[in-house]
């Protein structure tokens, strides 16, 4: 298959569409989010297609220099990507701006369209399927020797230290086991995004968010709620610190949470204000207790993962009484507290009369780390804790984005930890399992569901190390959106497909690929629900381009 031939007429027809719907949710300046809300499907399905192209972009630049098996990966899900937007236009040329004859320009070519019919076909669908059973992988990482060392020393540690636990952890709605933190720490997993200067594992001069990512996978591969998620509250805190705080807050938080000295958790989620962040109404007054000068925090936070056991928790604020400033009235604060095991806990503050307390919020997945709905009432934090200091007033939202920015690359690489697990379960099952005398992976329907895993994991892989790539360089927003966008949906059905080749076995509890199932729900959730991250990230920033 020409593969460039097939991302050119897909990036062609990508771009029309995107300047037919730019103007048509233009207010003649800017992209105008009432407009664009009159057609929230077609965006939608924009910014997914988007998310398709681009991740098909970077698989095949990446089998170009790869063995058979990636190339043939790379042609499968291009010409998935090529009749995924076929379908989405046909019969919607309205909605789209597209006449059937450009349609026949670009990707109904009766070359592309043979290209796309042959590589899709049962024929080389099997061929494939032999090519991943006789690697016994879904296609080489591509990693450089210092990001191929983390992988095989956290998939090490994942191995022998996470998994034997997760299941007891999963099936109990237990806290992470201390040997499993402390194990994190002694391999210096907390610096990760943490300068060396501050004493991290990152170099001063140059971010790597690659090796965040690699070791986050190799972690949610052993257990999404165990391990995987285990970095990015701190590496959320950190990047707020490193963006917008003082030097005194430099000095004093990076190393704490470098060495895991102080675990974090993050509270900005409210009960009736998820991504809707501007509506906040959480608060933090000036107030002096006992001859210092701080704040006091009233109000509720919602699903703070982890706030139980962290002892260290990142409160966004509203600091400005003004509703008009909406999120410019936004600080970011560190509330202290102790730690705490179990699913609630309660705190007095001893000197300053304030009070907090937390209740874990029950959840079919994502179990070990603990949810919670944390209450504050007059809790008070000490000047020096407002992110930024007189400088950071009103700019919590802003530096509660740098976190969330590296929280999606995370939350992607979560997903294919999740997705990989699952693919190799899968893989491994219908080798061994036999129905009518033959392993069930010599049929055709389990050969394109194993197949097709294996494509959309490797594409979603290679999308999200060039994502990485970018943001170190400080760019990439756009692309971390679209890898958390396409990531977080795909192991929805990477997952569910690894358990239905499981058949019975896949939806009992002894079976790790149920977890998987269950825990790969919540990534299309958390880090901004999908359909926001679509239609108020993603959609909004490419129509832009295009007006």
């Amino acid at each position: 298959m020409n593969t460039q031939n097939a991302l050119s007429a897909a990036k062609s027809l990508l771009e029309q569409v995107g300047r037919f719907l730019a103007q048509k949710a233009s207010d003649g300046k800017e992209i105008s989010t009432a407009k664009l809300d009159t057609f929230q499907s077609t965006a939608y399905d924009l910014a997914w297609m988007a998310s398709e192209v681009y991740a098909a972009e970077q698989v095949c630049a990446y089998a170009e220099k790869h063995g058979e098996l990636e190339k043939a990966l790379a042609e499968f899900f291009t010409a998935e990507m090529i009749a995924n937007f076929s379908q989405k236009v046909s019969f919607h040329f309205h909605e789209w701006g597209v006449e059937q004859p450009k349609l026949l320009e670009t990707i109904w070519k009766p070359e592309l369209t043979k290209d796309v019919e042959k590589t899709l076909a049962s024929e080389n669908v099997g061929r494939i399927a032999q090519l991943v059973k006789k690697a016994n992988h879904g296609g080489s990482y591509g990693l450089d020797e210092n990001h191929q060392m983390f992988r095989e020393t956290f998939k090490k540690f994942a191995e022998e230290k996470v998994a034997p636990l997760a299941e007891k952890v999963h099936r109990h709605d237990l806290l992470i086991p201390q040997e499993i933190i402390d194990g994190l720490k002694e391999l210096g997993c907390f610096g990760l995004s943490i300068p060396q200067q501050f004493g991290g594992f990152q170099d001063d001069a140059q971010p790597d968010n690659t090796g965040m990512c690699v070791v986050t996978e190799e972690l949610s591969r052993g257990s999404l709620g165990v391990a995987g998620s285990l970095i990015t509250r701190p590496e959320i805190l950190s990047k707020a610190i490193l963006k917008g705080g003082t030097e005194e807050q430099k000095t004093k938080w990076l190393p704490l949470l470098a060495t895991g000295e102080r675990m974090a958790g993050v509270a900005a989620t409210e009960p009736d204000y998820g991504s809707d962040v501007a509506g906040m109404k959480v608060t933090a007054r000036p107030k002096e207790s006992n001859g210092q000068k701080g704040w006091v925090i009233n109000g509720v936070k919602t699903w703070c993962t982890f706030a139980g056991y962290a002892d260290s928790l990142m409160v966004l604020c509203r600091t400005d009484p003004d509703l008009s400033k909406k999120h410019r009235g936004m600080s970011i604060l560190i509330a202290e507290k102790p730690r705490f095991d179990g699913h609630e806990f309660k705190y007095d503050q001893p000197e300053h009369g304030g009070h907090i307390e937390g209740k874990a919020i029950p959840t079919i997945g994502y179990r070990g780390m603990h949810s919670y709905e944390v209450a504050f009432e007059n809790y008070w934090v000490p000047e020096e804790n407002l992110i930024g200091g007189e400088a950071g007033l009103g700019k919590g939202f802003y530096l509660q984005m740098e976190g969330f920015a590296g929280g999606r690359l995370q939350t992607a690489a979560r997903a294919l930890g999740v997705m990989q697990a699952a693919f190799e379960a899968a893989l491994r099952y219908s080798d061994e399992r036999k129905v009518f005398n033959k392993p069930i992976f010599e049929y055709g329907m389990t050969q394109w569901k194993i197949v097709r895993m294996a494509a959309l994991i490797q594409a979603a892989r290679q999308a999200t190390y060039h994502a990485c790539r970018l943001m170190d360089g400080h760019k990439g927003q756009m692309e971390a959106s679209l890898v958390k966008f396409y990531a977080s949906k795909i192991s929805e059905w990477v997952t569910r497909e690894a358990l239905q080749i499981h058949g019975g076995y896949g939806y009992a509890e002894e079976y790790a690929v149920s977890r998987y199932f269950v825990d790969a729900r919540v990534f299309s959730i958390f880090e901004g629900a999908e359909e926001v991250l679509a239609l108020r990230v993603i959609a909004p920033a490419l129509l832009k381009q295009y007006l």
